[in-house]
């Protein structure tokens, strides 16, 4: 199976004033290949571009743009497989996180690493999301 992009549409309401960012930075929401989708870093911004300041807010938004690329693709959070987690002072957040990650996780358990990190790319971001998914 040849590699294919997911693209987010300009109009994406989850996404919003951000789905060009892809484009603007050069790569893609999500690679489809061999039966997996492979889902880009995201990181919890609201539609408006805004960055919630907590760690509940970002991960809320995060997750909530993972659950959108996999709605593109007719997919569920149930049908991730593996999911890559980067935290900003780890110890600190873990339990805000925990409680969020466990509202979007209910039925199901992926394999799932948290890294902590010393930062993002942008100051005053403290969660990055990547995950795979894999069609059925």
């Amino acid at each position: 199976m040849p590699l294919s992009t997911v693209e987010v549409p300009e109009d994406n309401e989850v996404f919003g004033v951000t789905a060009g960012a892809f484009e603007r930075f050069g790569y893609s929401a999500a690679v489809r290949s061999n039966g997996l989708l492979f889902i880009a870093g995201l990181i919890g911004l609201r539609p408006d571009g805004t960055c919630p300041e907590d760690i509940e807010g970002q991960t809320e938004w995060a997750l909530r743009r993972t659950e959108e690329v996999l709605r593109l693709e007719g997919l569920q959070l149930t049908d991730v497989v593996e999911v890559v987690s980067y935290h900003v002072d780890i110890h600190q957040h873990l339990a805000g996180f925990l409680n969020i990650k466990s509202r979007f996780f209910r039925d199901s358990r992926p394999a799932w690493s948290m890294i902590g990190a010393s930062g993002l790319a942008t100051p005053g971001r403290l969660i990055e999301i990547r995950s795979v998914a894999a069609y059925q």
